[in-house]
């Protein structure tokens, strides 16, 4: 992955994978460059961790600007940490202000909609079929990896979308790495019945510790549903370690910021914003 840090734009990681899908335009924020303070300093994305709504809402105004995409026209679901998708449609709406959107991952073919992931240690997982020109998003916690999440992503591409596995790119941005996240045995034991579990995670001395690697664990997942080797990229880049560039939950103690991811493919289309009981919802 590269770092692009331009007069006009935030600085984000773009990755090197991607580089011939001229229908995409992506990237993986840093927490660099936004407006707010302390322990939320600077490009904090999330309106749920504390931070002062005000300030969030400027980061998203430099975000919008700094890509030229309408505000209006990102997408974030509630993340739950678990293995819901959420399948945006071609044309047509798709969202009810009746409904909550408790998912994390996002398939759309949509051209124009920018759909998003917040971090803070979990993985995003993007993916894309440059043959059928659909894309998606996953926010990959320890609990989503263990369901698979991303194995459903691709699988859901197979089926409604007939995408051959070996069209499919993936990229697997900036997360905790194997170096600083330890989990304890109920973690651990949720990976046991998956393949390859001796590559990602790794028994210490203390039989209730163990260290997970969990960019590897889904690079394993997407190799077995048949992506090719030369198709998946990973950043190598830990937010632990980095945080000067990124937000981490683990290292902050667990107050901090998320900084945000997306994928969109080009060719802009008008988004609504709905507001219900001061609260916005996209679609």
């Amino acid at each position: 992955m590269i770092l692009v840090n331009e007069k006009k734009s935030l600085p984000h990681f773009q990755a090197d994978i991607f580089r011939g899908c001229d229908f995409l335009t992506h990237a993986f924020c840093t927490r660099q460059g936004g407006v707010s303070r302390e322990d939320y300093k600077s490009l904090n994305m999330s309106f749920s961790e504390g931070d002062d709504e005000y300030k969030v809402l400027a980061n998203w105004s430099k975000l919008a600007e700094a890509f030229a995409v309408p505000i209006e026209q990102f997408l974030v679901v509630n993340q739950v940490h678990g293995d819901g998708i959420f399948v945006v449609p071609a044309q047509g709406s798709y969202f009810s202000s009746r409904a909550e959107l408790d998912y994390d991952a996002i398939i759309t073919d949509r051209p124009g909609l920018a759909i998003c992931v917040k971090t803070a240690d979990c993985v995003p997982v993007f993916l894309a079929d440059p043959e059928k020109q659909v894309i998606a998003v996953v926010h990959a916690g320890w609990r989503g990896s263990a369901a698979g999440i991303t194995v459903k992503v691709i699988d859901f591409f197979v089926r409604h979308y007939l995408s051959e596995p070996g069209d499919i790119l993936a990229a697997i941005g900036p997360s905790i790495g194997r170096c600083c996240y330890e989990v304890d045995s109920v973690a651990a034991e949720s990976f046991t019945t998956q393949k390859d579990k001796e590559y990602f995670l790794f028994p210490q001395k203390n039989k209730e510790k163990w260290l997970l690697d969990l960019p590897e664990a889904n690079r394993r997942q997407l190799l077995a549903c048949g992506i090719p080797e030369k198709n998946i990229e990973t950043s190598g880049l830990c937010t632990s370690c980095r945080r000067d560039l990124f937000f981490s939950h683990r290292a902050a103690g667990g107050i901090t910021g998320r900084q945000i991811n997306f994928m969109m493919i080009r060719q802009a289309n008008p988004c609504l914003v709905t507001t219900l009981n001061n609260k916005i919802f996209w679609r």
